[in-house]
């Protein structure tokens, strides 16, 4: 089956891309190279699934000509470009633009693909608020303009199925980490600053923060579980993440031991709209999805200590 990923440069991306081109499909893949962070990580990750022979077309969903860039004989979208996380240097309107703009443009293309079987909308645990521990039942009290714009975007997927014009779902993921995690992003921050013997910035307080902090393979194995269950999943939400809570601490602490060395801290002020816990309450997808995520913090921890290595050192 024919299968575009959106997003395919980025963290989760281009895992799942890399496991769908594993499973047999063809792998379409867009992505605009944006400079958020580092192209070099992007185009790294690129490279990979290109030597693999996944296509990759260089575009931005903001743009209204998708149609005459991107094939109509599409079987699944898997859609996780976004504008991510909390950010002082994003705006706004890079979240609404980014998140919004962008998911309504690709409905409307999606709406002209005849075959389509499901539209994967990839969500996050911050719609849910400063705490993340709740079935998909609850009402949602996103925190961050990021939160807001995911939800956004989420109904404007989910709507159509509402609406009976393509099936979809929307999947909310919860605190990913391992190989190819953005270097902002805590873990990669964390291995970066132990071998560089450069300070970690700690937020205010965050060292109790609570994470569900989930292994990417272990993600990717519930994203990819959807292809067949359409019918099953049409217009849910559905958590993806681990049962298992740690502190940041004890994340910090999982660094160290894998390093063999000690990770100066410099404390910076707390962040706003940063989350105080997450625990996946995973129920609805053991039952709809099977899914069952079992890799441990400190084996997730290690892979993504040896991918830094092996690329950065």
């Amino acid at each position: 089956m024919n299968i575009l990923v959106t997003g395919i440069a980025g963290f989760i991306g281009s895992h799942t891309a890399e496991r769908l081109h594993d499973l047999g499909h063809k792998v379409i893949g867009v992505d605009n190279f944006n400079d958020y962070y580092s192209l070099d990580l992007k185009q790294l990750n690129a490279k990979s699934l290109e030597d693999k022979g996944v296509k990759i077309i260089k575009k931005d969903l903001r743009d209204t000509d998708l149609t005459s860039v991107l094939p109509n004989d599409i079987s699944y979208i898997f859609h996780f470009a976004a504008q991510p996380g909390i950010s002082a240097t994003s705006s706004f309107e890079d979240y609404f633009t980014n998140n919004v703009i962008a998911t309504k443009n690709l409905v409307d293309y999606a709406l002209q693909c005849k075959g389509l079987k499901l539209f994967v909308n990839i969500a996050t645990s911050s719609i849910y608020g400063l705490e993340a521990t709740f079935p998909e039942s609850v009402a949602v009290k996103p925190a961050s303009h990021y939160g807001v714009t995911k939800l956004a975007a989420e109904q404007l997927v989910l709507q159509k199925s509402r609406e009976q014009q393509m099936k979809a779902c929307s999947l909310r993921l919860y605190s990913v980490i391992g190989p190819r995690e953005r270097p902002e992003k805590m873990y990669t921050k964390l291995i970066a600053c132990g071998l560089n013997d450069k300070a970690f910035p700690l937020y205010q307080g965050s060292d109790k923060h609570l994470r569900s902090f989930t292994y990417v393979g272990d993600i990717v194995d519930g994203v990819v579980s959807v292809i067949g269950n359409e019918a099953k999943i049409d217009g849910e939400v559905i958590n993806l993440g681990t049962e298992v809570e740690h502190t940041t601490q004890e994340g910090i602490e999982a660094v160290e031991k894998i390093l063999g060395k000690s990770i100066n801290i410099k404390v910076v002020p707390k962040r706003a709209g940063d989350q105080s816990r997450t625990k996946a309450n995973i129920d609805k997808a053991r039952r709809l999805l099977n899914y069952n995520p079992q890799t441990t913090l400190l084996e997730s921890v290690r892979h993504q200590v040896n991918w830094y290595k092996e690329n950065f050192l």
